[in-house]
């Protein structure tokens, strides 16, 4: 028996069906990522684990007890939102106290734990701040220390670091993933980023619509799209129809075919290597993300993508001529 089991969920909002019989199952000590666009049902999920939306129907299961009607307070869960939600007129070692002061445990222990939490979101020195004079990245941290203080069951991260910029999120990130390992915590995280669920889950469950499209681990989400939406949402595939792939490879294909752009290689000169096809191609257009040149290339009359590590001996320029090898393994049919 699973730790935490969905059971045919349903959800409604008047008429609007947000979750259409989610069937999960979330093992114990795992981090789970809800991962889709925004209004497809993962938040709404969440929320209903945490007893603050109600399901229309179908049953929630927590270490092998019914919580589906339960209160929240009822349920040993913690929650850490996008919006910090801090006490602004208490202080960071008041905040984290305060849920462990309202189930009356002893003042030694509420010490202990507040202080354990505040090394472990690296704090230590901020014990005595107000809110308002910390950063964001430092008051988020907060929020995590709020959430693992009161040791729950299952930890609920409701996209907490959309809101922060790009260096600290990463850092982040790790942070989050080191103290859900070291407590041997139950993690459910809820984001639009598939970067970001890429690094930080052990089981990525892609929503789309109210279903969930896909599950699996992460490297095999990205490598093993099952349908044109988890292709296209998951790491940029060329996604190309069956008369486009004949064009490309020469051959005749079933269905629509996903293609990472990475998997594609170019050359200046005939590839000898056992890639499955060869194509001569023209450099439409080029973009730098970072480390990564993303091509576009004009192959056979099907205008792919292709991306290579960024290095300025060896770019392409727009219209160059050059070699396109794949390989047939590479190319995912849908």
């Amino acid at each position: 028996m699973a730790y935490i089991e969905f059971q045919n969920i349903d959800k409604f909002y008047g008429k609007n069906h947000v979750l259409k019989g989610i069937n999960l199952n979330i093992e114990k000590g795992d981090f789970v990522t809800l991962l889709g666009p925004s209004g497809c049902g993962k938040s709404t999920l969440l929320r209903c684990l945490a007893g603050l939306e109600q399901t229309s129907s179908g049953k929630i299961i927590l270490d092998k007890e019914d919580i589906t009607h339960k209160d929240p307070k009822d349920r040993n869960i913690g929650m850490v939102f996008q919006h910090y939600s801090l006490f602004p007129n208490m202080t960071v070692k008041e905040n984290l106290a305060f849920g462990l002061k309202l189930q009356k445990l002893p003042a030694a222990e509420i010490e202990k734990r507040v202080k354990d939490s505040i090394e472990m979101v690296e704090l230590i020195g901020k014990e005595d701040e107000y809110p308002a004079s910390l950063s964001g990245g430092q008051q988020q941290r907060v929020a995590l220390a709020r959430g693992i203080v009161m040791r729950p069951k299952v930890l609920l991260l409701d996209e907490p670091l959309s809101a922060i910029d790009a260096k600290l999120r990463k850092s982040l990130q790790t942070s989050i993933r080191e103290i859900h390992k070291e407590l041997g915590l139950t993690s459910v995280f809820v984001t639009h980023d598939q970067d970001e669920a890429m690094v930080m889950s052990d089981v990525i469950n892609l929503f789309h619509d109210g279903v969930i499209e896909q599950s699996g681990n992460p490297v095999d989400i990205y490598t093993k799209p099952e349908t044109s939406f988890a292709a296209g949402f998951i790491g940029n595939y060329n996604i190309l129809k069956p008369e486009e792939m004949k064009k490309l490879t020469g051959k005749e294909w079933q269905g629509d075919v996903a293609i990472r752009p990475e998997t594609f290689l170019l050359s200046n000169t005939p590839i000898t290597s056992g890639e499955s096809y060869k194509m001569q191609g023209v450099i439409l257009d080029r973009v730098t993300r970072g480390n990564v040149l993303r091509y576009k290339i004009l192959v056979n009359d099907v205008e792919v993508q292709a991306d290579l590590l960024f290095r300025s001996a060896s770019m392409y320029q727009i219209g160059d001529s050059v070699q396109v090898a794949l390989a047939n393994h590479n190319c995912v049919c849908l």
